[in-house]
């Protein structure tokens, strides 16, 4: 053939070439944490090496969703392509928001590029973005959208359609784990309650699409596979989101536990 890049059965499969490439830009993003953490060091506090840990591993998660075996059986496979949509979606936002990226950045850019990046993060735009509201409705929103329209038959038969179907389930779940849980430095806060609320509603809204298409697969895509990844999308969401609402509500008892303990006055 003489193009890399082989289709079969309407299927974009890529090669092993092409596989390789799209594996490097996810272990350059690991060397250029690490390099990060191991430089900002010299003039702050060392960082923790849990949120290494967390960083490799999200991006890995991430890697594992569009390179290999799991990424190569998802074009044929339905309960492959969910258990693809966890890992990128779910699993490698909320590891890689554990990671602190933006802190990290922070600390290890000149003070100059610092305040421009704290600037750009205190934008109308970001402002409206990180709200969880529109956050949960580009993450569960884009999922409807992807399930129950041909967009999700049309993006195994269009590579560009396919990248950016990826793209945007990724940004759109890290978007929303950062509006839920604050990690890093976050201009435009919201409230415990206001995110509670919204948090709650939008893990509805995947549970019932996760239920839904158990009876209603997309298009070309055997019932049995539905069936068996409709299950994966809900039970392995719910393990997901159990560490993000613990993650969740122990931030809201420290914010909260000084304004319980000085309501009540000390025995001595």
């Amino acid at each position: 053939m003489g193009r890399e890049q082989k289709v079969m059965h309407g299927h974009i499969h890529p090669s092993n070439n092409e596989q390789m490439m799209l594996m490097l830009p996810f272990l350059l993003l690991i060397d250029l944490y690490i390099f990060a953490g191991v430089f900002s060091n010299r003039h702050h506090h060392s960082w923790p090496l849990h949120r290494y840990f967390f960083w490799c591993f999200g991006v890995l998660s991430a890697a594992g969703a569009v390179v290999g075996p799991i990424a190569n059986r998802a074009h044929m496979d339905f309960t492959a392509h969910m258990t693809g949509h966890l890992l990128l979606g779910m699993l490698a936002p909320l590891l890689i928001a554990i990671s602190a990226p933006v802190t990290l950045i922070l600390r290890t850019i000149s003070v100059k590029w610092s305040r421009r990046l704290t600037r750009v993060l205190k934008s109308c735009f970001f402002r409206v973005a990180s709200d969880p509201v529109v956050a949960s409705l580009l993450n569960v929103g884009g999922l409807w959208l992807l399930y129950t329209t041909g967009l999700y038959m049309a993006m195994h038969k269009s590579l560009v359609l396919h990248v950016l179907v990826h793209l945007h389930v990724f940004l759109a779940g890290y978007l929303f784990t950062v509006s839920m849980i604050y990690m890093d430095p976050t201009p435009h806060q919201r409230s415990f309650l206001y995110r509670a609320v919204v948090l709650v509603l939008a893990l509805g809204g995947h549970g019932i699409l996760s239920k839904y298409l158990y009876a209603h697969p997309p298009a070309g895509v055997p019932s049995g596979q539905a069936e068996i990844g409709s299950m994966i999308m809900y039970y392995g969401g719910d393990a997901i989101d159990i560490a993000l609402i613990t993650i969740f509500c122990f931030q809201w008892y420290k914010a909260a536990r000084p304004r319980i303990s000085s309501t009540y006055p000390q025995v001595n």
